[in-house]
């Protein structure tokens, strides 16, 4: 009976010949065509394995072109954001004046963005603040946005980037918080105090300033810096009084700027 199915199988496969046989004659159009079906169908694995046919046989051409943007994509949605960056580099590389740019270079930002770390992130107990991770990523993210909003302000895809731009600015800013706070339980204020003023100088729109200048005020009080400290004490008062480390210097009214050296 084993025998009988496999001769079958075997017949089967002379008759009907394998995938890549019945691929052999496809023009660029077919090619395309298939490559497309499984990307709108989610087979995103099957969809890039068929557009890299595609741009092997057919490397030129409106087909190949836009082969090269659609992998990119569909690197993308299969989880694999390394291949999907270098699949917009290699386009925007050969295709530096195609219409789809902008596309590209959005693409390109949110595979670095990866708001989460993979399909077990979905459950509620994975879930990480992107402010725990290296910022390396998210920084990639941000100046990739940035130069899309800077160079196709009109762009389709730059209200978006603007907003997952200041979604990244406040991540960025929090990260360094965290890493301040981490120096400062670690008993070395020096190193909580540059990092708490790094948030200020790169983000100070950033709500996480507040932060940054309470883990300023205990850092210098460590160092025995106390006019350092009260510095950020009345810088602290004056923008958020609320604040219990605000106490002292609440009545001064000198400029908060003026405590920082800035012109």
């Amino acid at each position: 009976m084993a025998a009988a199915l496999l001769c079958a199988f075997l017949a089967g496969c002379s008759i009907f010949g394998t995938t890549e046989d019945k691929r052999k004659d496809w023009t660029a159009e077919q090619y395309y065509k298939a490559a497309k079906d499984e990307l709108d169908n989610g087979n995103w694995e099957q969809a890039a394995k068929i557009y890299e046919a595609l741009e092997s046989k057919f490397p030129y051409g409106r087909f190949a072109q836009q082969a090269q943007l659609e992998i990119a994509y569909a690197y993308y949605k299969q989880g694999e954001p390394v291949q999907a960056v270098s699949a917009v580099d290699k386009f925007m590389k050969l295709h530096p004046n195609h219409p789809a740019v902008d596309y590209a270079m959005y693409l390109k930002g949110l595979a670095f963005f990866k708001e989460d770390l993979g399909p077990l992130a979905r459950l509620p107990m994975w879930k990480q603040d992107l402010a725990d991770r290296d910022p390396r990523a998210a920084r990639e993210s941000f100046e990739v946005f940035k130069e899309l909003v800077a160079r196709f302000p009109n762009s389709a895809y730059a209200a978006d980037s603007r907003e997952r731009m200041a979604y990244l600015i406040e991540a960025l800013a929090r990260h360094e918080v965290k890493t301040a706070q981490y120096y400062l339980a670690r008993g070395a204020p020096l190193a909580a105090v540059n990092r708490a003023q790094e948030v200020l100088t790169h983000f100070p729109n950033s709500p996480s300033r507040k932060d940054a200048l309470d883990v300023m005020i205990q850092g210098y009080d460590l160092m025995g810096m106390k006019n350092l400290r009260d510095d950020a004490k009345r810088v602290l008062a004056m923008n958020y009084p609320e604040d219990p480390l605000s106490a002292a210097g609440k009545n001064n009214n000198k400029p908060w700027w003026k405590f920082w050296g800035a012109n």
